[in-house]
């Protein structure tokens, strides 16, 4: 998720305007809109800030790559494979479908 869509959701389920949260977290209400709209990101401590003035708060969490690959798309790859096994599957052969009147002309 990008800071302007986590900063727009905590400001919303906080019920803070744009201004209200500018004033909250010490910023302008300029500021929070162009963060909002993606026109800038803040920095860490500056989105730490707006994000503690709505009730939130930031968790940085670091992976290398090689993390990333094994731990994190190894799990979905499982879960998408343990997914699958629940889904039907067709049938070699033609499908039987309705022919419709105004189609087949």
């Amino acid at each position: 998720m990008d800071c302007a869509t986590l900063i727009r959701i905590h400001r919303t389920r906080s019920g803070f305007s744009q201004r209200e949260l500018a004033k909250r977290a010490a910023t302008s209400a300029a500021a929070i809109c162009l963060y909002e709209t993606g026109q800038r990101v803040p920095r860490v401590d500056t989105l730490a800030r707006i994000l503690r003035a709505t009730g939130a708060t930031l968790v940085v969490d670091a992976w290398t790559d090689a993390e990333l690959d094994a731990s994190v798309n190894g799990d979905i790859l499982l879960q998408v494979l343990d997914l699958s096994e629940h889904l039907p599957s067709r049938r070699p052969g033609e499908l039987d479908a309705p022919i419709f009147a105004k189609l087949a002309r």
